[in-house]
Protein backbone atom coordinates (compact mmCIF):
# COMPACT_ATOMS: atom_id res chain seq x y z
CA UNK A 1 0.00 0.00 0.00
CA UNK A 2 2.69 2.44 0.12
CA UNK A 3 2.72 5.80 -1.28
CA UNK A 4 -0.78 4.58 -2.88
CA UNK A 5 -2.64 7.73 -3.70
CA UNK A 6 -6.30 6.96 -2.60
CA UNK A 7 -7.94 9.72 -3.69
CA UNK A 8 -11.59 8.61 -3.11
CA UNK A 9 -11.08 9.21 0.67
CA UNK A 10 -11.41 12.36 1.87
CA UNK A 11 -12.11 14.25 4.77
CA UNK A 12 -15.60 14.63 5.03
CA UNK A 13 -15.96 16.20 8.38
CA UNK A 14 -13.38 18.74 11.27
CA UNK A 15 -14.07 19.30 14.47
CA UNK A 16 -12.40 21.04 17.29
CA UNK A 17 -13.26 20.77 21.11
CA UNK A 18 -12.23 24.13 22.54
CA UNK A 19 -13.01 23.82 26.21
CA UNK A 20 -12.40 19.81 26.86
CA UNK A 21 -15.12 18.03 27.15
CA UNK A 22 -17.62 20.64 26.03
CA UNK A 23 -19.84 20.56 23.04
CA UNK A 24 -18.45 19.96 19.32
CA UNK A 25 -17.43 22.97 16.95
CA UNK A 26 -17.28 21.59 13.57
CA UNK A 27 -15.26 23.90 10.84
CA UNK A 28 -15.05 23.57 7.09
CA UNK A 29 -10.98 24.18 7.63
CA UNK A 30 -8.74 24.52 10.38
CA UNK A 31 -4.92 25.43 11.20
CA UNK A 32 -2.83 22.54 12.04
CA UNK A 33 -0.61 24.43 14.71
CA UNK A 34 2.00 22.00 17.18
CA UNK A 35 -1.20 21.05 19.77
CA UNK A 36 -3.01 19.74 16.65
CA UNK A 37 -6.13 21.57 15.27
CA UNK A 38 -5.91 25.30 16.09
CA UNK A 39 -7.48 25.86 19.33
CA UNK A 40 -8.70 22.49 19.84
CA UNK A 41 -8.42 21.85 23.79
CA UNK A 42 -7.17 24.60 24.79
CA UNK A 43 -9.22 25.27 28.13
CA UNK A 44 -10.35 22.61 30.63
CA UNK A 45 -12.46 22.56 33.43
CA UNK A 46 -11.32 21.91 36.54
CA UNK A 47 -12.36 20.89 40.27
CA UNK A 48 -10.83 23.47 42.85
CA UNK A 49 -7.79 21.17 43.63
CA UNK A 50 -6.77 21.63 39.61
CA UNK A 51 -7.83 18.10 38.70
CA UNK A 52 -9.51 17.88 35.53
CA UNK A 53 -13.30 17.51 35.21
CA UNK A 54 -15.13 16.00 31.96
CA UNK A 55 -18.43 14.16 30.72
CA UNK A 56 -17.32 10.97 33.04
CA UNK A 57 -18.26 12.90 36.43
CA UNK A 58 -20.59 16.05 34.73
CA UNK A 59 -22.44 14.45 32.31
CA UNK A 60 -24.07 17.96 31.86
CA UNK A 61 -20.66 19.68 30.22
CA UNK A 62 -22.10 18.18 26.78
CA UNK A 63 -24.75 20.75 26.75
CA UNK A 64 -22.06 23.94 27.03
CA UNK A 65 -21.72 25.09 23.47
CA UNK A 66 -18.28 27.04 22.48
CA UNK A 67 -18.02 29.78 20.50
CA UNK A 68 -13.87 31.25 19.30
CA UNK A 69 -13.85 34.58 18.47
CA UNK A 70 -10.42 36.33 17.38
CA UNK A 71 -9.14 36.65 21.39
CA UNK A 72 -11.72 34.93 22.95
CA UNK A 73 -14.22 31.67 24.11
CA UNK A 74 -17.83 32.42 24.14
CA UNK A 75 -19.75 29.42 26.23
CA UNK A 76 -23.59 29.12 26.22
CA UNK A 77 -25.48 26.64 27.74
CA UNK A 78 -29.43 25.79 28.08
CA UNK A 79 -30.97 28.74 30.33
CA UNK A 80 -28.13 31.08 31.05
CA UNK A 81 -26.39 34.49 29.89
CA UNK A 82 -23.69 33.55 28.04
CA UNK A 83 -20.11 33.96 29.24
CA UNK A 84 -16.92 35.05 27.23
CA UNK A 85 -13.46 34.67 28.34
CA UNK A 86 -10.66 36.84 26.80
CA UNK A 87 -7.23 35.38 26.46
CA UNK A 88 -5.42 38.47 26.40
CA UNK A 89 -6.36 39.32 30.22
CA UNK A 90 -5.13 36.07 31.69
CA UNK A 91 -2.14 36.42 34.11
CA UNK A 92 -2.79 33.80 37.32
CA UNK A 93 -0.94 30.70 36.44
CA UNK A 94 -2.29 27.58 38.23
CA UNK A 95 -1.14 23.79 38.21
CA UNK A 96 -3.38 21.38 36.95
CA UNK A 97 -3.70 17.56 36.63
CA UNK A 98 -4.85 15.92 33.71
CA UNK A 99 -4.75 12.12 33.77
CA UNK A 100 -1.06 11.93 34.84
CA UNK A 101 0.24 14.65 33.59
CA UNK A 102 0.94 18.03 35.53
CA UNK A 103 0.31 21.29 33.58
CA UNK A 104 0.55 25.39 34.33
CA UNK A 105 -2.46 26.65 33.16
CA UNK A 106 -3.73 30.05 33.05
CA UNK A 107 -6.74 31.02 35.20
CA UNK A 108 -9.40 32.62 33.40
CA UNK A 109 -11.06 34.14 36.45
CA UNK A 110 -13.97 34.45 38.79
CA UNK A 111 -16.94 35.13 36.19
CA UNK A 112 -15.92 31.81 34.10
CA UNK A 113 -15.77 29.85 37.42
CA UNK A 114 -18.74 31.50 38.63
CA UNK A 115 -20.56 30.49 35.04
CA UNK A 116 -19.41 27.07 35.27
CA UNK A 117 -19.84 25.77 38.93
CA UNK A 118 -23.69 27.73 38.74
CA UNK A 119 -24.50 25.64 35.53
CA UNK A 120 -22.06 22.53 36.01
CA UNK A 121 -23.87 22.95 40.12
CA UNK A 122 -19.97 22.06 41.29
CA UNK A 123 -17.64 23.90 42.11
CA UNK A 124 -15.12 24.72 39.64
CA UNK A 125 -12.76 26.96 37.27
CA UNK A 126 -11.49 27.24 33.73
CA UNK A 127 -8.20 26.66 32.13
CA UNK A 128 -6.26 27.94 29.41
CA UNK A 129 -3.65 25.92 27.92
CA UNK A 130 -0.99 28.91 27.14
CA UNK A 131 1.28 28.70 23.91
CA UNK A 132 4.65 28.78 26.13
CA UNK A 133 3.78 25.71 27.93
CA UNK A 134 4.46 22.17 27.15
CA UNK A 135 3.45 18.69 27.59
CA UNK A 136 4.83 15.71 26.16
CA UNK A 137 2.67 13.27 24.41
CA UNK A 138 3.71 9.47 25.64
CA UNK A 139 7.02 8.52 24.25
CA UNK A 140 5.69 4.96 24.10
CA UNK A 141 3.65 6.42 20.77
CA UNK A 142 5.37 9.69 20.16
CA UNK A 143 8.72 11.37 19.68
CA UNK A 144 10.25 13.82 22.05
CA UNK A 145 8.79 17.42 21.82
CA UNK A 146 5.48 16.39 20.26
CA UNK A 147 2.97 18.05 22.14
CA UNK A 148 -0.81 18.04 23.61
CA UNK A 149 -2.85 20.70 25.16
CA UNK A 150 -5.38 19.48 27.28
CA UNK A 151 -6.60 16.19 25.03
CA UNK A 152 -7.10 13.17 26.97
CA UNK A 153 -3.50 12.31 25.36
CA UNK A 154 -3.01 12.72 21.75
CA UNK A 155 -3.37 15.76 19.19
CA UNK A 156 -6.23 13.96 17.05
CA UNK A 157 -8.90 11.42 16.69
CA UNK A 158 -9.76 10.12 13.20
CA UNK A 159 -12.81 8.17 12.94
CA UNK A 160 -14.31 6.65 8.95
CA UNK A 161 -17.96 7.30 8.37
CA UNK A 162 -17.99 3.19 7.04
CA UNK A 163 -16.84 2.23 11.20
CA UNK A 164 -19.87 3.89 12.30
CA UNK A 165 -22.29 3.12 9.37
CA UNK A 166 -21.31 -0.54 10.67
CA UNK A 167 -21.89 0.33 14.17
CA UNK A 168 -25.22 1.77 13.68
CA UNK A 169 -26.05 -1.39 11.61
CA UNK A 170 -25.23 -3.67 14.25
CA UNK A 171 -26.90 -1.65 16.82
CA UNK A 172 -30.23 -1.55 14.88
CA UNK A 173 -30.01 -5.69 14.09
CA UNK A 174 -29.63 -6.27 18.04
CA UNK A 175 -33.38 -4.33 17.91
CA UNK A 176 -32.55 -1.14 19.21
CA UNK A 177 -34.40 1.56 16.89
CA UNK A 178 -32.15 4.87 17.10
CA UNK A 179 -28.87 5.02 15.29
CA UNK A 180 -25.62 7.18 17.00
CA UNK A 181 -24.08 10.25 15.40
CA UNK A 182 -20.53 10.86 14.95
CA UNK A 183 -20.28 13.47 17.34
CA UNK A 184 -20.90 11.31 20.24
CA UNK A 185 -17.15 10.13 19.47
CA UNK A 186 -16.00 13.19 19.28
CA UNK A 187 -13.37 12.83 16.22
CA UNK A 188 -11.07 15.52 15.01
CA UNK A 189 -11.16 13.90 11.02
CA UNK A 190 -13.97 12.29 9.77
CA UNK A 191 -12.86 10.15 6.90
CA UNK A 192 -15.13 8.92 3.72
CA UNK A 193 -14.64 6.43 0.64
CA UNK A 194 -12.86 3.79 2.90
CA UNK A 195 -14.04 0.26 3.92
CA UNK A 196 -15.12 0.21 7.77
CA UNK A 197 -11.86 0.20 10.20
CA UNK A 198 -9.84 0.63 7.01
CA UNK A 199 -8.07 3.01 9.47
CA UNK A 200 -7.09 0.70 11.94
CA UNK A 201 -4.85 -0.72 9.31
CA UNK A 202 -3.44 2.86 8.50
CA UNK A 203 0.50 3.46 10.04
CA UNK A 204 0.79 6.81 8.18
CA UNK A 205 -1.15 9.01 6.05
CA UNK A 206 -0.80 12.50 4.11
CA UNK A 207 -3.24 14.94 3.89
CA UNK A 208 -2.35 17.83 1.64
CA UNK A 209 1.07 18.98 2.96
CA UNK A 210 0.78 17.33 6.31
CA UNK A 211 1.75 13.51 7.13
CA UNK A 212 -0.09 12.52 10.35
CA UNK A 213 1.06 8.94 11.80
CA UNK A 214 -1.76 6.78 13.30
CA UNK A 215 -0.06 5.77 16.14
CA UNK A 216 -2.84 4.31 18.24
CA UNK A 217 -6.26 2.78 18.75
CA UNK A 218 -8.60 5.12 21.00
CA UNK A 219 -9.46 3.32 23.87
CA UNK A 220 -14.09 4.13 25.06
CA UNK A 221 -14.98 5.26 28.12
CA UNK A 222 -18.68 6.01 28.86
CA UNK A 223 -18.85 9.49 26.75
CA UNK A 224 -20.40 8.28 23.95
CA UNK A 225 -23.10 6.96 25.55
CA UNK A 226 -24.43 10.32 26.93
CA UNK A 227 -26.70 12.11 24.17
CA UNK A 228 -25.04 15.27 23.32
CA UNK A 229 -28.62 17.05 22.98
CA UNK A 230 -29.58 15.37 26.70
CA UNK A 231 -27.05 14.82 28.81
CA UNK A 232 -28.80 11.75 29.42
CA UNK A 233 -26.70 8.33 29.77
CA UNK A 234 -27.61 5.30 27.57
CA UNK A 235 -26.42 1.78 27.08
CA UNK A 236 -25.00 2.47 23.72
CA UNK A 237 -22.84 2.06 21.87
CA UNK A 238 -20.30 0.36 24.19
CA UNK A 239 -23.37 -2.63 24.69
CA UNK A 240 -22.66 -3.34 20.65
CA UNK A 241 -18.86 -2.16 20.82
CA UNK A 242 -18.25 -5.01 23.51
CA UNK A 243 -19.53 -7.75 21.09
CA UNK A 244 -17.01 -7.48 18.74
CA UNK A 245 -14.11 -4.31 19.06
CA UNK A 246 -12.99 -5.22 22.06
CA UNK A 247 -9.43 -6.25 23.07
CA UNK A 248 -7.55 -6.91 26.51
CA UNK A 249 -10.63 -6.17 28.11
CA UNK A 250 -10.76 -2.24 26.28
CA UNK A 251 -13.44 -1.31 23.61
CA UNK A 252 -11.76 0.05 20.53
CA UNK A 253 -13.13 2.68 18.42
CA UNK A 254 -11.42 5.43 16.15
CA UNK A 255 -7.67 5.78 16.20
CA UNK A 256 -4.83 8.57 17.57
CA UNK A 257 -3.11 10.58 15.53
CA UNK A 258 -0.16 12.76 15.41
CA UNK A 259 0.73 15.02 13.05
CA UNK A 260 4.62 15.77 11.98
CA UNK A 261 4.38 19.23 10.54
CA UNK A 262 1.90 22.14 10.56
CA UNK A 263 -0.71 23.34 7.76
CA UNK A 264 -3.80 23.48 7.06
CA UNK A 265 -6.94 20.90 6.63
CA UNK A 266 -9.81 21.43 4.48
CA UNK A 267 -12.84 19.04 4.50
CA UNK A 268 -12.80 17.46 0.77
CA UNK A 269 -9.29 16.70 0.97
CA UNK A 270 -8.21 14.14 -0.18
CA UNK A 271 -6.39 11.13 2.04
CA UNK A 272 -3.02 9.57 0.53
CA UNK A 273 -2.16 5.86 2.76
CA UNK A 274 1.75 6.24 2.98
CA UNK A 275 1.80 2.77 5.02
Amino acid sequence: MSNQITSNIEISELAIYPVKSCAQLQVLAAKVDSFGLHMDRRWMVVDENGKFLTQRQLARMCLISVALTENSVVLTAPEISPCTVTVANLKQRQQVVVWGDQCSGLDCGDNAANWLSGFLQQTCRLVYFPEEEFRQIDLAFAREGERTAFSDGFPFLLISEASLQDLNTRILDSGTQTTLEMRRFRPNIVVKGCEAFAEDEWKKIRIGDIVLRVVKPCKRCVIPTIDPDTGIKGDEPLKTLRTYRKQDKKILFGQNVIAENTGELKVGMSVEILE
